[in-house]
């Protein structure tokens, strides 16, 4: 499933928002996956430079949004990097098995910067896991 075919919040508007970049391979290859995890449509998504995600949420850093992925849930608490993965696997029924392993305490000390090291790097692992030498309007370089 490509961004484009992904439920945006006005096809789904009383759904949890996951907000993501949309110009990051890594990104929307994962993204993509999560329409099967969430079997009870209570996810929708929108691309961090789609231009309804400033007029939704004005407060919403996009420097932020180029560092972390944002879900913000129904009732308008922002979910941030792992902090979001985590949120998800009590948010969505395929993911109990992994709440324990997200849940387990201290384990957020872990999962942070191993969240920050890979969005840090998400153009070039785009790249290098595309297999491709170029991204896509050339953001590859420009992210770096």
């Amino acid at each position: 499933m490509t961004p484009e075919q992904l439920p945006s919040p006005d096809q789904r508007p009383d759904t949890d928002v996951v907000i993501f970049d949309g110009q990051c391979g890594i990104c929307t290859s994962q993204v993509s996956k999560l329409p099967w995890w969430d079997c009870q449509q209570k996810l929708s998504y929108l691309s961090l430079h789609d231009p309804q995600v400033i007029e939704r949420w004005p407060d919403l850093s996009h420097d932020r949004l180029m560092q972390e992925m944002c879900i913000v849930d129904t009732h308008g608490k922002r979910h941030w990097g792992a902090a979001a993965l985590r949120y998800l696997t009590l948010r969505l029924r395929r993911l109990w098995w992994a709440m324990p392993v997200m849940y387990f305490p201290g384990s957020m000390l872990l999962w942070r910067p191993i969240y920050r090291w890979i969005a840090r790097n998400r153009y070039r692992l785009s790249r290098w896991l595309g297999g491709s030498t170029d991204c896509e309007g050339g953001t590859c370089s420009l992210h770096r």
